[in-house]
């Protein structure tokens, strides 16, 4: 079972997602709105493919987010209809030991890397739009907010 993510150039940004049946489920965002879904059930050599427009891609969505973020590292891009060039990635992610004790000033990421930090959660208790002097603990659940560059520069600063 597996997520990945890769980034089509001239076509779009391509999910896939494999159940733990082998199942194996493809959504191609592309630039102009659409959205290509793709499906190939393990046991069967033939691929179903769905193409939607924007309202219908955020109708199916709403009928899958039962929960869109858990505690675990994982994120959700958010494409807005009206500002269709604009794509916001929201990520969570679990503090390392290495980061442990050092505040979000400390660390200087919104400066290092341009993501905002929205929410961390710690023992079940949620801190939204941390202060600046939080400190973070190993095992935190941080959720930021960014680009897809931003993302990536956060990861490769903090979480490699």
């Amino acid at each position: 079972m597996g997520f990945f993510h890769q980034v089509l150039p001239g076509i779009g940004t391509k999910y896939e997602l494999e159940t733990e049946s082998g199942d194996l489920i493809s959504v191609i965002f592309m630039p102009n709105g659409r959205v290509q879904l793709y499906t190939q059930p393990a046991q069967c050599p033939e691929c179903y493919a769905a193409d939607l427009n924007p309202m219908e891609t955020r109708r199916l969505g709403n009928v899958l987010t039962g929960a869109i973020m858990e505690a675990e590292e994982e994120g959700v891009e958010i494409a807005f209809s009206a500002l269709a060039d604009l794509r916001i990635v929201v990520h969570t992610y679990i503090i390392r030991e290495q980061l442990s004790g050092k505040s979000i000033t400390d660390l200087n990421i919104r400066s290092r890397t341009g993501v905002t930090v929205l929410a961390v959660s710690r023992d079940g208790k949620n801190t939204v739009n941390p202060r600046p002097d939080f400190r973070f603990m190993a095992g935190d659940a941080v959720v930021v907010i960014g680009e897809s560059d931003q993302i990536r520069t956060f990861e490769q600063e903090f979480m490699e």
